[in-house]
C-alpha cells in the first residue's frame, strides 16, 4: 500500500461573496491544477445572522456542478426552471447546471442562529459543458452512515466506502464525498482511488495525517509514526492535499477528528474561468457573457 504524502496545509480564509455572506474559502479562483475536477471549496459555517442573511440573489451558472452541504440552519434556493425548495441539517443538494442555470441561494440560520454548511465547486467535461441542468437533492435520513469497528462514521454522499454506496450517482468525475468522524485517539487507514486527486478539510477535532510517500507497513503504535515521516497536523479549518498513493492514515486527537475527504478523477482539461461560469475556451467564455448580456443564457441554441 503507498501511503498518500501530505503536499500541502492550507488554512481556509475569510471571504465575503454573494450580497455579503462571510464565510471561508479553502481553495479557488485561483491555480486549481492541483485539485481537478473541483474548483472551489467554501466553509460558510456562521454563527451571526447578520453575516449571512443577504444570501446570494440571482447569479447564473454554466458548465460545472454546485454541490451543497448543511450542517445546521436551512438554505432557500429558486432558480429560472421553477424550481424551488429548501434543504436542512444534512442534507445535500448536487446541482449540475450543465448548459445553463439561473438561480438564488438564502441561508437561514437555525434556532440559535447557526448557519452551517458547505459548498463545493466541479467541473465538468468539455463534452457535458452544454447539457441539460439538473438537481438531485438528498434528505438527510437517506445519506448512508457506514460505522467502522473503532466507532468511526462515514457518512457516504457520493461514491461507495467498503461496500456502502452513496445517493448521488451519474457524476462525470467519478467523485467520492465522504463525511467522517473519527473517535478520539484512534489511528485509521482510508482507501483512495490510486488516480483520484484527493483532499480533505478538517472541521472540528484535530488529528495528524501520515506524511509518507513510498509504501511501508502500516505501525501498529502511534508512536511508531515517527519512523515513517513527521505527521502533519490539521485542526479546525485547515485543508489538506494528498499526493498520490491509495490510502490515507490519520490519527486522530483527544477530542477526536470530523473531517470532509473529497477524492475525484482529474479531467485535464483547459479551463477558462471567471466567475460562477466555467468553460473550455475564452470565446466559449466570452459567448456565455455576451448571452448574459442578450438576455439568451437559458437559450443554449441562441447564434452567436
Amino acid at each position: 500500500m503507498a501511503i498518500r504524502q501530505v503536499k500541502r496545509l492550507v488554512k481556509s480564509k475569510p471571504t465575503v461573496e454573494g450580497a455579503g455572506v462571510r464565510l471561508r474559502r479553502a481553495f479557488g479562483f485561483g491555480a486549481t491544477a492541483d485539485y481537478d475536477p473541483f474548483l472551489l471549496l467554501d466553509d460558510f459555517r456562521n454563527e451571526r445572522p447578520q453575516d449571512y442573511l443577504a444570501g446570494f440573489p440571482w447569479h447564473p451558472h454554466r458548465g460545472i456542478e454546485t454541490i451543497t452541504y448543511v450542517l445546521a440552519g436551512a438554505v432557500e434556493h429558486r432558480d429560472s426552471m421553477g424550481n424551488r425548495g429548501s434543504i436542512g441539517a444534512g442534507d445535500v443538494q448536487w446541482m449540475t447546471a450543465g448548459r445553463g442555470v439561473i438561480h438564488q441561494e438564502m441561508p437561514t440560520g437555525d434556532t440559535d442562529g447557526r448557519m452551517h454548511g458547505f459548498q463545493l465547486w466541479a467541473n465538468l467535461p468539455s463534452s457535458l459543458k452544454m447539457t441539460a441542468p439538473r438537481y438531485q437533492e438528498v434528505k438527510a435520513p437517506d445519506v448512508p452512515v457506514h460505522v467502522d469497528d473503532d466507532g468511526s462514521e462515514i457518512r457516504v454522499v457520493c461514491g461507495s466506502y467498503r461496500g456502502t454506496r452513496g445517493p448521488v450517482d451519474d457524476v462525470a468525475a467519478r467523485p467520492v464525498y465522504l463525511d467522517i468522524s473519527v473517535p478520539a485517539g484512534k489511528r485509521k487507514v482510508l482507501p483512495i482511488e490510486t488516480t483520484s486527486h484527493a483532499f480533505a478539510y478538517v472541521f472540528a477535532g484535530a488529528g495528524k495525517f501520515c506524511n509518507a510517500s513510498e509504501p511501508l507497513a502500516v505501525p501498529t503504535e502511534p508512536e511508531a509514526w515517527a519512523d515513517a515521516k513527521p505527521p502533519s497536523q490539521a485542526d479546525n479549518r485547515t485543508l489538506v492535499l494528498f499526493d498520490r498513493g491509495d490510502e490515507i492514515q490519520i490519527q486522530s486527537g483527544d477530542e477526536g477528528i470530523r473531517f470532509l475527504l473529497i477524492s475525484g478523477q482529474p479531467l485535464g482539461e483547459p479551463v477558462a474561468w471567471y466567475g460562477p461560469v466555467v468553460m473550455n475556451t475564452q470565446e466559449e467564455l466570452q459567448h456565455a457573457f455576451e448571452q448574459l448580456d442578450a438576455g439568451t443564457f437559458l437559450r443554449p441554441d441562441a447564434p452567436r
